[in-house]
C-alpha cells in the first residue's frame, strides 16, 4: 500500500515564509467595491443571488481574453475536468493517459468516470508530459489524453494532436486532448496564442485560492470550440435541463463577480510572477548543484510554482535535507510538488496496479520548489535567492550520499 512520507521539511514553526502562498494573485480595493455593489443589490428580495447574469458577463470576457468560442463556469477546476470527461461517456477499459508528475485531482477524474487512467512519464527538462513516451502507452482503446501545463509551463499541444490523429479510437476516432490549465491561466503558447485557444478539443481553468487568478478560493471554466461540449456542460452543472442527468455545479454571483474584476488584471499579475521568477533565475543561474526552470518572456512560462532540480547523487535524502536547512536554518518554506500520485495515493495506487514510471520518480525525488509569490518585495525576493544559495552550498559541504 502507499504511504504518504512524512512531511518535507519536517521543521515548519520557524518559517517565514510559508511552503506556499496560500493565495496566488491579489486582491484590490477593485473587488471590495464589486462585492459592495452586489451586496447592495443584491438584498432587494426581487434581485437576490441568482448568478445568471454576472456568469454570463465572466464568460463572454473570459472567452474573449482567451480567444475561444465558449467559456463555460464552474463552481471548481475539479468539477469542471470531471464534467469534461463525463462528456465521453467511458465505458470500461476506455483508457485516458495523464502525465505521473500531476495533481491528483485529474487522475481521480479519470476513474471516477469510468476510465482507465494511462501513465506517462513527464519531458525531463519542461516535466510536462513527453509525447514520446505518451505513443508508448497509447493504445487502440485511448480516448483521450490530458496535457497539463505543468507549474505553469505552457506545452506544445502540436505532438499530442499529432499522435490523436495517427491513433484513432476504432469506434470514436481520434482521442481528444484535454488540456489542464489550472496553473498556466493567461499563458501563450510559442506562436502567441493564448492557452485556451491552442487547438485543444478542451481546456480546463480552476481559480482556486493559490491559482494565477482567484475568485473567492474555489471556482473553474471551461473553454473549447466544440458547441455541442458547450451546450451539455450548459446543462451538467444545472440539473439536466428538463431532459437530461445534472447536478448543482454553478459559479455563484460572487465569484463571477471578482472574477470579472480579476480577469481584467490577470496579465498584470502574471507579469509581476515572471518578474520575480526570472530575477530568482538569475540569481541563482551560477548554483552547479541546481536545475532551474528555463526563462521564457512573452507568458510562456508563468512559474506558478518555481521548480528546482537537485542533483540525481542528492535525490530524495539529499533534497530532503535541502529542504530542511531552507526552513531550519532561513525560514524558507518549499514543497514537492506532485510527485506520482501512486507513492501516497491509495485509490490511485490500486487503479494503476504495478504500473510505475520511474523517470517521474526519480525526477520528483530531485524536486523542491521553494515559496515564490508576485507581491514578493526586492529585499524578500534577495533573501530568499540568499537562502537557496546558502542552504545547497551547505548541503553540497555536508551530504554524502548513501548508496
Amino acid at each position: 500500500m502507499p504511504t504518504d512520507r512524512a512531511t518535507v521539511p519536517h521543521s515548519t514553526s520557524g518559517l517565514r515564509w510559508p511552503a506556499e502562498p496560500a493565495q496566488g494573485g491579489w486582491y484590490s480595493a477593485a473587488e471590495h467595491r464589486a462585492i459592495a455593489r452586489l451586496l447592495t443589490a443584491s438584498q432587494d428580495w426581487r434581485v437576490g443571488f441568482k448568478p445568471a447574469e454576472y456568469v454570463a458577463r465572466f464568460e463572454a470576457s473570459f472567452a474573449h481574453y482567451t480567444g475561444t468560442e465558449h467559456a463555460v463556469a464552474f463552481n471548481s477546476g475539479g468539477t469542471a475536468m470531471e464534467m469534461v470527461l463525463r462528456h465521453l461517456t467511458l465505458e470500461p477499459g476506455d483508457e485516458v493517459i495523464s502525465c505521473a508528475m500531476q495533481f491528483v485531482g485529474p487522475h481521480l477524474a479519470v476513474i471516477n468516470q469510468g476510465g482507465r487512467l494511462v501513465l506517462a512519464e513527464p519531458d525531463p527538462v519542461s516535466l510536462n508530459l513527453d509525447p514520446v513516451d505518451t505513443e508508448r502507452v497509447m493504445s487502440t482503446r485511448t480516448r483521450a489524453i490530458i496535457v497539463t501545463h505543468w507549474n505553469g509551463a505552457v506545452a506544445d499541444l502540436r505532438p499530442f494532436l499529432d499522435l490523436a490523429a495517427r491513433h484513432p479510437h476504432p469506434v470514436h476516432g481520434p482521442p481528444v486532448v484535454i488540456v489542464d490549465a489550472a496553473r498556466a491561466c493567461g499563458g501563450r503558447t510559442a506562436a502567441g496564442t493564448r492557452v485556451g485557444a491552442d487547438g485543444a478539443w478542451a481546456t480546463v481553468f480552476s481559480f482556486e485560492s493559490k491559482k494565477l487568478m482567484t475568485t473567492l478560493g474555489q471556482g473553474g471554466m471551461v473553454t473549447t470550440g466544440d458547441p455541442e461540449l458547450a451546450d451539455r456542460l450548459r446543462w451538467l452543472r444545472t440539473y439536466g435541463g428538463t431532459q437530461h442527468w445534472g447536478t448543482n455545479q454553478l459559479m455563484t454571483k460572487a465569484q463571477a463577480a471578482v472574477g470579472l474584476v480579476q480577469l481584467e488584471r490577470l496579465d498584470a499579475m502574471n507579469q509581476a510572477r515572471i518578474t520575480v521568477a526570472h530575477e530568482r533565475g538569475r540569481v541563482l543561474a551560477d548554483v552547479p548543484e541546481l536545475t532551474l526552470p528555463p526563462l521564457l518572456d512573452d507568458g510562456q512560462h508563468l512559474y506558478y510554482r518555481h521548480n528546482l532540480l537537485v542533483p540525481d547523487a542528492w535525490a530524495g535524502e539529499g533534497r530532503d535535507r535541502l529542504m530542511e536547512v531552507l526552513a531550519v536554518r532561513y525560514g524558507v518554506g518549499s514543497i514537492i510538488s506532485d510527485r506520482p500520485a501512486y507513492q501516497f495515493h491509495r485509490h490511485v495506487a490500486e487503479h494503476v496496479g504495478a504500473a510505475r514510471c520511474p523517470r517521474a520518480d526519480r525526477l520528483a525525488a530531485r524536486l523542491l520548489c521553494p515559496c515564490l509569490h508576485p507581491q514578493m518585495s526586492p529585499a524578500e525576493q534577495a533573501e530568499i535567492s540568499d537562502a537557496i544559495r546558502g542552504a545547497t552550498a551547505e548541503v553540497a559541504r555536508t551530504f554524502t550520499p548513501t548508496c
